[in-house]
């Protein structure tokens, strides 16, 4: 210590001090002082909370993510945790948390179950300036991603069979609040967890059934429209309650501002052919998702105009009424004719499946295409095998390249790449050795779209890079039992919180505490995430190691000698340090050394030699991390230089997966290619219902087949169908329409032969409810989905039409159904088979001259039952030409169980009624 200085006098006239009012600050308001006496961890929160004041705000505190203030009132009843209060100068504040490695747990909740925005803080070490600067404070905290439903890049809850949308809606002009099915749209969604992109110019009338095809997670919208809550658009989006955000476009003001988003530039057919609509929404919905990573990097495939797509329109009534994707009655999926179909073995070939049923192909070329791929496997069973194997050992190459895309991705995800790219070139050079024997040009076209050169490089840079041994042993160091974790926590909350902290948020336990992640990786269990062999410089640094792990056991063996102790160790420990470690008779013996713990049994103390020697120890392992990552970076970089091609060539194992699964459903469920055309026409033998027919057959039942002609120049353009209830008409029209959707996506169909005509749209008008929210009844509803297809079916359209004008009066009702079926034969001219129980329109039809048998565009058929000499009938479900006019409702109601009185009733009334 430096001697004190001589002690010294100053002398001050009077005159020499300032005169006047001594000036100085005002003092803080109460308020302020109130914020600034919060500890700085609650109070960095609290500025977090007023900064993003629409999100639950996790802040990140050592191994807890914890909530503050109001969040933790109001969200730890819902996520089941337990609130408590934190003490501080200002006054005690509210807090609950939970150990962070539980975090996708909880986001699951806030995000996916309560349509919650969620600002996550992470912690992050000052530097020696930056500590000096917070007073001494350790870590720094700041929010550096909002993740939202729309937004969700790789969590665990993400739906991997299903994409998930972020869609941005610009509504051209705003100037009308009024509901104008005209006013123009542009629309602009992508994925982040895939970075896929497109955009599309629409309008107001078209907007539900794209949004049914799409399915987006959340939608964006201009603020300015925040305020106008009349505005038509609500209305349609409030209808499947869909997820409202409303942003602005930030700094973006030209497409060229997308640049630094997208991995490569837009075609300039594409950019030449963007509506000023589109772009506002795509300047929308990236400013949207730029604020959400808090500048995280991205980079999305180039966008892709929805025009340019030559694709079947299934609007939103008929997505739901033929079940498409999930059922009517409960939503579930199983039922449905995705879940009848797919057999696809990968994530991303479901994903792919998923988007061709919402949007099949109207081009006989891509159609065509898809089919062949199907047939060659078809026809080649071990190779359908053989490719099927190699697509199970891929991974989810479009989520994962995406991952890196974004600065994430670890070592596991570097080696399930790897093995990705593997399986490519597996499945390429098998396709490449098959194409050159079969002279098969669909293969030929596939594997020229596949490009390995450059992965394949970086596939064996990752191999010989990573260790998935010592990958596997990080798992298990980190992963191994809950309790584990829970101890690591309870370290950091010991010496970052309180004990009131830790008794908060840690459950009571008994059990001994386990060895933490930071004792394990302290002694000789490194766990490498590289292998040595990895760069020069880490086998220079892995040799420095061993040798001072070398000189570690001299050492020990010199000390035992020397001090007479056998059982010496040497051991490291987060409180003690670098520590030598006696036991039993020797603890006794050595009495003259300063001990730094001890039990009955044990005792440690510092040695000179080994805090030096494990000091360099110490720093051969952080020299040892430190280029790990250097190398992994530099992997992660290779990736992103291969990020188009990785994604070109995983798109091709999608469609290889889709058409490999076609191939085994062909042969699974007896389907038959079916031939597509450019006529209006429908020519389909032997078909049956995709979905009832898996159904019957469970149930140890034989499906009923029928044959379809409709559009056929002899064949009429609309069948009028009658017949009892329970006796089919429904099933036969859902049946068609859903052959046309799988014939359009390249799969076989259920049917002896098929061969159609393609269809631009399929519209649907089957069962109703009424819809209470826009005040519309059942009758109203059915009316408006009526109205919509007359309006837009044309001669290339396909049509369903099951029981038109039941919401009102029989009279009304014949009028309604006579009058659409009318139209739709002299206006629309479409294919339409027509079910009704109002035999009058046969009536009406006839007298018009539209039922002529051989010529006539309507043709009549009908379904029937078969009673024998007992009373006991059975449904007829095969269709035959005529008019059916009972309904045998009667007999329907007596299997549904009906009270034999109220049967009784309606016999008596229905003979009455037939009387007259």
């Amino acid at each position: 210590m430096p001697a004190r200085g001589k002690k010294t006098r100053t002398t001050v006239q009077l005159s020499d001090l300032p005169q006047g009012a001594v000036l100085a600050d005002a003092l803080p308001a109460e308020e302020e002082s109130i914020v600034t006496s919060y500890p700085t961890v609650v109070q960095q929160a609290r500025r977090s909370m007023d900064k993003f004041d629409n999100c639950v705000l996790l802040t990140r505190v050592g191994g807890f993510y914890e909530l503050y203030f109001e969040h933790a009132d109001e969200y730890a009843p819902l996520l089941n945790l337990k609130l408590a209060s934190k003490k501080t100068s200002a006054g005690p504040v509210a807090m609950a948390g939970f150990p962070f490695f539980q975090l996708d747990r909880y986001l699951k909740i806030l995000v996916q179950d309560l349509n919650k925005y969620v600002a996550v803080a992470e912690e992050f070490p000052n530097n020696a300036e930056q500590k000096l600067k917070s007073g001494g404070l350790m870590h720094n905290r700041k929010v550096t991603r909002i993740i939202t439903p729309g937004t969700l890049i790789d969590e665990n809850f993400i739906d991997p069979y299903a994409n998930n949308y972020v869609m941005a809606i610009h509504v051209s002009g705003q100037v009308s609040p009024v509901s104008t099915a005209t006013i123009p749209l542009g629309l602009a969604w992508l994925d982040l967890s895939t970075g896929r992109f497109f955009t599309q110019q629409t309008d107001l009338a078209s907007l539900g059934s794209i949004l049914s095809r799409i399915a987006p997670r959340e939608i964006v919208l201009s603020r300015e429209l925040q305020s106008r809550d009349q505005h038509a658009i609500f209305s349609i989006l409030a209808e499947d309650r869909h997820l409202i955000t409303y942003a602005s476009t930030g700094d973006l003001v030209n497409v060229s501002d997308w640049s630094s988003m997208l991995e490569a530039d837009i075609p300039r057919a594409t950019l030449e052919g963007f509506s000023e609509d589109e772009i506002s929404a795509g300047h929308l919905v990236l400013s949207y998702v730029k604020d959400r990573l808090q500048g995280m990097s991205m980079k999305l495939q180039p966008p892709s105009r929805h025009e340019n797509m030559q694709i079947m329109t299934i609007d939103k009534n008929s997505l739901r009424a033929l079940e498409v994707k999930q059922t009517i009655r409960d939503g579930f999926f199983r039922g449905s004719l995705l879940h009848a179909i797919r057999r696809t073995v990968t994530k991303s070939g479901s994903r792919l499946l998923n988007e061709w049923l919402s949007a099949p192909s109207t081009s006989t070329d891509v159609i065509t295409a898809r089919q062949d791929l199907v047939a060659h496997f078809f026809a080649s069973p071990d190779l359908c095998d053989l490719i099927t194997t190699l697509l199970r050992r891929s991974h989810d190459s479009q989520r994962l390249v995406q991952k890196f895309a974004l600065g994430r991705g670890d070592a596991d995800e570097l080696i399930d790449l790897a093995n990705t790219i593997q399986a490519t070139a597996d499945i390429a050079n098998i396709l490449e050795k098959t194409a050159a024997e079969t002279s098969s040009e669909g293969l030929v076209a596939l594997t020229n779209r596949i490009d390995l050169t450059e992965p394949l490089t970086l596939a064996r840079r990752i191999t010989a890079a990573i260790d998935e041994a010592g990958v596997e042993l990080q798992h298990e160091a980190a992963e191994s039992e809950a309790g584990q974790m829970m101890a690591l926590a309870e370290g950091i909350v010991a010496a970052q919180g309180s004990a009131e902290d830790a008794s908060v948020l840690l459950p009571k336990s008994k059990k001994k505490r386990p060895t933490s992640i930071k004792e394990h990786y302290g002694e000789d269990n490194d766990a490498w995430i590289m292998k040595p062999e990895a760069s020069p410089a880490l086998t220079t640094l892995h040799s420095a190691l061993a040798s001072l792990l070398q000189e570690r056991e001299s050492l020990g063996e010199t000390l035992r000698e020397r001090l007479g102790a056998p059982s010496l160790t040497l051991k490291w420990s987060p409180g003690l340090g670098h520590v030598a470690h006696i036991k039993g008779k020797d603890a006794r013996n050595l009495t003259d050394i300063r001990t730094l713990s001890s039990s009955r049994s044990t005792r440690s103390f510092h040695l000179a030699e080994w805090t030096a020697l494990g000091q360099r120890l110490d720093q051969a392992r952080f020299q040892i991390r430190r280029e790990e990552q250097r190398v992994f970076q530099s992997l992660r970089e290779h990736v992103i230089v291969n990020l188009v091609k990785l994604r070109r060539n995983a798109a091709v194992l999608d469609e290889l997966d889709i058409a490999t699964s076609f191939s085994r459903l062909a042969v699974e469920q007896g389907l038959v290619r079916p031939v597509l055309n450019n006529s209006t026409a429908h020519t389909i033998l032997g078909g049956r219902h995709p979905t009832v027919e898996g159904g019957l057959v469970e149930q140890g039942r034989s499906f009923v087949e029928n044959d379809c002609f409709v559009g056929n120049p002899a064949a009429g353009s609309l069948w009028l169908i009658t017949g009892p209830n329970m006796a089919g008409k429904s099933t036969f029209l859902r049946q068609t329409a859903l052959i046309t959707i799988l014939a359009q996506i390249g799969c076989y169909v259920p049917a002896s032969h098929a061969e159609l005509g393609i269809v631009d749209a399929i519209f649907s008008r089957v069962g109703s409810a009424d819809n209470l929210y826009r005040d519309q009844s059942t009758f109203m509803v059915e009316m408006l989905e009526t109205a919509h297809i007359l309006k837009h079916a044309t001669p290339r359209s396909f049509v369903i039409m099951d029981e038109i004008g039941r919401g009102t009066t029989p009279e009304d009702g014949a009028a309604v159904s006579y009058a659409c079926l009318h139209h739709l034969v002299t206006v629309n001219q479409c294919r339409t088979l027509f079910a009704t129980h109002f035999h009058a329109v046969a009536d009406f039809a006839e007298a018009d001259g539209l039922c002529d048998p051989e010529h006539g565009a309507v043709q009549l058929y009908c379904t029937d039952i078969e009673v024998d000499d007992d009373g006991n009938f059975v449904y007829v479900h095969r269709l035959r030409r005529g008019i059916n006019r009972k309904s045998h409702a009667l007999k329907a109601a007596k299997r549904a169980g009906l009270p034999e009185p109220a049967l009784r009733m309606a016999e008596r009334v229905l003979g009455k009624m037939d009387a007259h």
